[in-house]
């Protein structure tokens, strides 16, 4: 896209609709604290932002059903009618076909709950053709109604894909599909999916994924990110002053961005240990422990988010 064309995307003083994806905490002994995740629930949902269980950000491709209806009876507990997302996982195994009977399941047990899904990628879902995986989405509609859509790109997880414009308009075009979160990290193919979105299908929101530009909001994209969990009222605090015209949006959207560029590094889910040091930090959970099947960062990271964690305070205090 030219700068011109970049240039008349930008949104200022727009609305932002938020969401969280909510990490899921350990404690020392490696059980699941729940009662971190429950505060963190009421933290997300008290500043204003959707939370976002049973995503990446918990382990949504590490953890069984049980844990998974523990999330989301939870998070409807806690929330009362408010809105809230989660995270329609099916496992499978390359070369495996796309699995409905699976996707329904996950679909009806978010649905129980009064949850939003959010269709996460399966080797079986996008091993298929433009045209297959178009379908897939189609059936998903036609079981559950109100979805979204989720591209990941492969550095988040192997059997993500980032679907060319052709098939985006596709499933732009599903009118049970609200919206889509889109994590392939670059702006070029996003701000592609903000012009299509604008011209085709207004109300059709673009969730933006890239934890390395959270400043996608300034052109017309809302957010699902996982760096929100480090600090929603941060967030919702960046998204008030974006709304309200106050320049201190920039300001704490770089601290936030800074934060996001040294979560993120490689291996990048390594992002959730990064999470749970700086949660840990901020005594909001019990440990900083993460899935023993996810990748850890070193200890000397600690400091680092430390440091980051005290200018927060300093600039939102």
């Amino acid at each position: 896209m030219t700068a011109a064309a970049i240039a008349e995307l930008f949104q200022p003083q727009r609305k932002i609709t938020g969401m969280s994806a909510i990490l899921l905490p350990f404690a020392a002994d490696g059980s699941i604290d729940w009662e971190g995740f429950a505060a963190h629930v009421q933290r997300t949902h008290g500043s204003g932002l959707a939370p976002a269980v049973n995503m990446d950000t918990g382990y949504g491709n590490l953890i069984d059903d049980t844990i998974r209806r523990q999330a989301l009876k939870l998070t409807r507990e806690l929330i009362g009618d408010g809105q809230f997302v989660a995270g329609a996982f099916v496992g499978d195994t390359p070369g495996d076909a796309f699995n409905m009977d699976a996707y329904r399941q996950q679909l009806d047990l978010i649905q129980e709950y009064a949850g939003t899904p959010v269709i996460f990628q399966s080797y079986g879902l996008t091993g298929q053709s433009d045209a297959g995986i178009a379908d897939a989405y189609r059936q998903i509609g036609e079981h559950c109604g109100e979805f979204i859509g989720f591209e990941l790109g492969t550095m988040f997880a192997p059997f993500g894909k980032i679907y060319s414009l052709e098939l985006y308009a596709e499933l732009m075009g599903i009118p049970q599909c609200s919206g889509a979160k889109h994590s392939s990290l670059s702006r070029e193919l996003e701000w592609q999916r903000l012009a299509l979105r604008n011209k085709t299908r207004p109300d059709f929101r673009v969730f933006t994924g890239n934890d390395l530009a959270i400043d996608m909001v300034m052109y017309g994209s809302d957010y699902l990110l996982g760096l929100s969990t480090f600090a929603p009222e941060e967030f919702a605090q960046r998204d008030a002053y974006w709304e309200s015209g106050d320049p201190r949006f920039y300001e704490l959207n770089d601290l936030l961005q800074y934060l996001g560029f040294f979560a993120f590094r490689n291996p990048v889910p390594a992002y959730k240990h990064s999470a749970a040091q700086f949660l840990h930090d901020r005594g909001w959970i019990k440990s900083s422990l993460t899935h023993p099947n996810s990748p850890q960062r070193p200890d000397s990271d600690e400091p680092i988010l430390h440091d980051i964690l005290q200018r927060l305070e300093a600039l939102t205090g």
